[in-house]
């Protein structure tokens, strides 16, 4: 029996030519990983807002609902992130 696909939220997309094809908030160059490693540090949306003006709390949720259903892919390009940030030392 197919799987069902897990839709993604309204305001993510993927394009080839942005961010390396990684989920983004749509019109932005803004990674759902960011937003997901800013929530991770303070827990708190207008905080989160605060760090990326340019969004509205809808396109923050999305972006956290998005990781909700794609926990291990969005938690890979966090640690692949990092590896390469700690390897330019």
């Amino acid at each position: 029996m197919p799987q069902a696909s897990i839709p993604i939220p309204a305001r993510i997309v993927r394009k080839p030519g942005v961010c390396g094809g990684e989920p983004t908030v749509e019109k932005t160059r803004i990674p759902v990983r960011s937003i997901v490693v800013q929530w991770q540090l303070s827990g708190d949306l207008e905080t989160v807002r605060g760090a990326f003006p340019q969004l509205d709390l809808p396109a923050i949720k999305a972006a956290l609902a998005f990781y909700e259903a794609h926990r291990a892919e969005i938690d890979r390009l966090i640690e692949e992130s990092e590896a390469f940030a700690y390897s330019a030392d």
